[in-house]
């Protein structure tokens, strides 16, 4: 499935619309609360640094945010494939950019938009801002523009400067050419190359080429008006001469024939079968147009099955993907203090990705990706963008770089230390949770989305088809929901819809509901009527039938009431307890608090268990659990009946030897504040602040969740509902289609086998 039918034009248009416009805010990272808060922040305290750094401009570094900003400017003269559009209309493209920043390695990027297509203009705006920033990530510049944009403000700057659509694009696709090359075995000094589409980026893929060992001599560049040879004056410029060559050959298709190499930048259905027939053998074609490429993986492999294969899309294995270069290479230039990112430090990016690839594929990536077998070889030869070692391994490739280059101010003393700084910088729930969805794509599941009338189940339901999780069931009135899709301008929308009443299955579901309940006070009339009025009751039953593999609901009816109708068809997992367990997620932590909707007052034992169950759950998502048992006393402090459960449970984990880190009973404020912990109780045996938050009981579990969801500024993920016998969830009543989409994604998760 293509990236652009993931989402439709609909959904585009909400995300950035709702709530607080945009994708971007800021936020204050000391506290403003009383006077005096103000008086260092602002003024007079704010004086003092401006002194330091009127002294001495190197401490702006650190005494304001400057080290960890990168300004992401554009004019709109190229937006990403849709032309000319204004500097005004890039600026969804560039906010985006800063998300990606800020996701994949925790940079703060500021979007400016400059409203000029003069290069002199454009060149004195961005100068004269340099100060405020570490680095400038320049963006959807046309060519040649772009090229002369980027020099003269390398050339005005002492800070790193960088063309993403050149230099970003280069950097991957030269670590697939590397290890593309070496799975073929040839040297990279002698492959013949044919790079189609003389843009920024192909021109900077050619550059970048020559610098790791191709033979400028052997690349052949082509634009819309053929190859570009020596003597050729139509359509030339200063970059495309340095790659002219002395040949008779004049078109793509000549060019192409007898090479060892093609790399397209160009458009869709430029590379025909006929030209792939007519290359080397074990030919390695880079066909990166954007959304869709100069020829499929499909086409090639159906002409030439020794064939080496990268596009640009995330649906076909070898995808070249910027977000794998431009982050960690900010992030480690800006670490060192970088004056300029130069060919030192885009080789060492491209050599460590290279190099990555070839290493053994952590399981969580594996397990993610198990459609695909991710070893290195021909499907493999760029590691895929949620692998949690890229923030570590990148990086610190590009700083030691800087370093050994001589353009490092900040040069880094204790590499090792860095790389453990990099490693835990980032929260792992953000990768896990895409791991465990990218699992889901490559096992879809069939999902009953219980309340299928509902306007806001059927916008999930398209989602969560067009992200290719699988096969969404709708429970309704065929005629409600297809009126619903007529009024959202989706009419010809076609969805699986069962009609509780009306369904064909009725009377097998009934017959399962009845042997469950029979000796409960049910009569088999009753169980009829729950599987024909009930649509919590009939989705469980499909779901315990087998007829789908999991199911979600909630928007219409209380969890405890949704949750009672689908325990009367479906059992908690023998020897578990059922619980639901949310996760908070701020921008450097991540907390599991459990039970948050089924037990009101636990005993120890079940405490015990949901311990146990919320550990595992933290582990699966990349966290590395520190269970507190969490109280209003601390260590026995002011003993009370209603900490008994909570040491009980404690000595039960005791005796269980389970291999998580666990304490208590503590108090909220001792278990997420570590210094707190070891200052007062240092004989507690947490070795950090706990991430896992076992409360005594559904009142404080449940109000804790609510608050922090309204009130903490974070994201809040669930109630998950851990334990079932069959995949089930059950999300608020206010839940947003997105919040739809992943617990109906987690739940099919549930239901893969392990």
């Amino acid at each position: 499935m293509s990236d652009t039918k993931r989402v439709t034009d609909e959904e585009a248009l909400l995300l950035h619309s709702s709530g607080r416009p945009g994708k971007l805010e800021i936020t204050p990272t000391k506290p403003l609360t009383t006077q005096r808060d103000l008086a260092l922040a602002y003024s007079p305290g704010v004086a003092v640094p401006c002194l330091r750094i009127a002294d001495d401009p190197s401490l702006a570094y650190d005494y304001t945010a400057k080290g960890n900003i990168v300004a992401i400017i554009s004019n709109g003269t190229a937006v990403l494939g849709l032309g000319d559009l204004g500097a005004l209309a890039s600026k969804p493209v560039m906010e985006g950019k800063a998300v990606l920043f800020k996701r994949f390695a925790d940079v703060d990027g500021i979007d400016l938009e400059v409203d000029t297509r003069d290069v002199d203009e454009f060149v004195n705006c961005v100068r004269f801002l340099g100060p405020s920033f570490g680095g400038i990530n320049l963006e959807d510049i046309k060519a040649p523009d772009c090229f002369i944009i980027e020099e003269r403000l390398r050339e005005l700057l002492d800070i790193p400067v960088f063309h993403d659509d050149q230099h970003g694009t280069a950097i991957i696709a030269a670590a697939g050419l590397v290890n593309a090359c070496d799975i073929t075995g040839r040297r990279i000094e002698d492959v013949k190359m044919v790079v189609n589409g003389a843009g920024a980026a192909g021109i900077a893929c050619a550059e970048l080429f020559c610098t790791m060992g191709v033979s400028r001599e052997n690349i052949i560049l082509c634009d819309t008006k053929g190859v570009v040879y020596r003597g050729r004056t139509s359509g030339m410029n200063q970059w495309k001469s340095s790659f002219a060559v002395d040949t008779d050959k004049r078109t793509l298709e000549e060019a192409v024939a007898g090479s060892d190499v093609f790399v397209g930048l160009s458009a869709k259905g430029a590379m025909t079968p006929e030209m792939v027939a007519s290359m080397a053998a074990k030919p390695i074609i880079f066909a990166l147009a954007n959304p869709d490429p100069e020829i499929t993986p499909e086409e090639v492999k159906a002409v030439r099955n020794d064939a080496i294969v990268a596009t640009g899309r995330s649906d076909y294995p070898n995808q070249v993907n910027n977000v794998l270069g431009f982050p960690y290479l900010f992030r480690g230039a800006l670490d060192v203090r970088a004056t300029t990112i130069n060919e030192a430090m885009k080789v060492a990016a491209a050599k460590a990705l290279a190099a990555l690839a070839r290493e053994d594929v952590p399981d969580e990536v594996d397990a993610a990706y198990s459609g695909r077998r991710l070893r290195y070889g021909p499907d493999y030869i760029i590691p895929v963008p949620f692998d949690p070692r890229l923030i570590v391994t990148v990086p610190a490739a590009v700083a030691q770089a800087a370093m050994e280059s001589g353009v490092a101010r900040k040069p880094i003393v204790d590499l090792s230390g860095y790389r453990h700084s990099l490693r835990t910088r980032l929260d792992p729930t953000a990768d896990s949770l895409e791991l465990i969805l990218e699992k889901v794509r490559t096992n879809p599941r069939r999902v009953v989305f219980a309340e299928g009338e509902e306007e806001r189940t059927i916008r999930a339901a398209m989602s969560f088809r067009a992200h290719g999780y699988g096969t969404p069931v709708l429970i309704g009135r065929e005629e409600v929901i297809k009126e619903q899709l007529a009024a959202m301008g989706q009419p010809n929308i076609q969805f699986e819809i069962h009609n509780a009443r009306l369904s064909d299955a009725n009377r097998r579901y009934a017959d399962h509901l009845y042997r469950r309940l029979q000796r409960t006070g049910a009569l088999l009339r009753d169980c009829q009527r729950m599987v024909n009025q009930d649509r919590n009751v009939f989705a469980a039953c499909m779901v315990a039938q087998g007829d789908a593999h999991a199911m979600v609901t909630g928007l219409t009816r209380s969890f405890g009431v949704a949750y009672e109708e689908i325990r009367r068809v479906v059992d908690p997992k023998a020897g578990e307890p059922v619980f639901g367990l949310h996760l908070f997620i701020t921008r450097n932590r991540t907390v599991f608090i459990a039970d948050t909707t089924v037990h009101v007052r636990p005993d120890g034992k079940t405490l015990a268990d949901i311990a146990m169950g919320a550990a595992a759950k933290a582990r699966q998502m990349g966290h590395e659990p520190r269970v507190a048992m969490l109280s209003f006393s601390n260590f026995g402090q002011t003993p009370h009946p209603n900490t008994d459960p909570l040491r009980e449970a404690l000595a039960i984990l005791d005796s269980r030897r389970v291999d998580f880190e666990y304490d208590g009973e503590m108090s909220a404020d001792v278990a997420l504040d570590y210094q707190l912990m070891k200052r007062v109780y240092p004989f507690s045996r947490l070795s950090g602040p706990a991430n896992v938050l076992i409360m005594p009981g559904l009142h404080s579990a449940n109000i804790s969740a609510k608050l922090l969801n309204k009130m903490a500024g974070g994201q809040m993920i669930g109630p998950l509902l851990i334990g079932m016998d069959k995949p089930a969830q059950i999300v608020t009543m206010g839940a947003s289609v997105n919040d739809i989409v992943t617990a109906a994604a987690l739940a099919a998760h549930d239901s893969l086998p392990w």
